[in-house]
């Protein structure tokens, strides 16, 4: 599948959008390195967050998701991005758990940075030879 971000607009509802994001995440990360892969989740969780309540609401997520080329996605499907980030139950997603959910939505992107901490854990900086 092509990186060129390309899928993100497709019109197959949720599973192209997350199929081009699986592929747009480590893409940008690549990019960008950590920080700056941290520094783009935290800017698009501003672009989605009720200004009131400062968390993504149903309703914040609904109101700016055609901005992300979300348009397509009807309330049930947005709903359920919304539930399957939400930890703490409160019904809306707070900085963490957004950025938590669009991490485990890139399977790719864990694959490599759990990759990094098990080498990092098999071989310590510390431990030379």
């Amino acid at each position: 599948m092509a990186t060129d971000g390309k899928d993100i607009h497709s019109s197959s509802a949720a599973a192209s959008v997350v199929v081009g994001f699986e592929d747009y995440l480590p893409w940008m990360a690549e990019r960008l390195g950590e920080e700056g892969l941290m520094e783009e989740l935290c800017k698009g969780f501003q672009l989605l967050m009720d200004q009131r309540s400062g968390l993504i609401t149903f309703q914040s997520l609904k109101r700016n998701a055609a901005a992300l080329g979300l348009g397509q996605l009807g309330d049930e499907e947005l709903m359920g991005m919304v539930r399957e980030g939400d930890v703490d139950g409160d019904g809306a997603l707070d900085q963490m758990e957004f950025c938590v959910l669009m991490l485990r939505l890139s399977p790719q992107l864990m694959d490599d940075y759990s990759q990094k901490l098990l080498l990092g854990e098999a071989f310590p900086a510390d431990d030379h030879i």
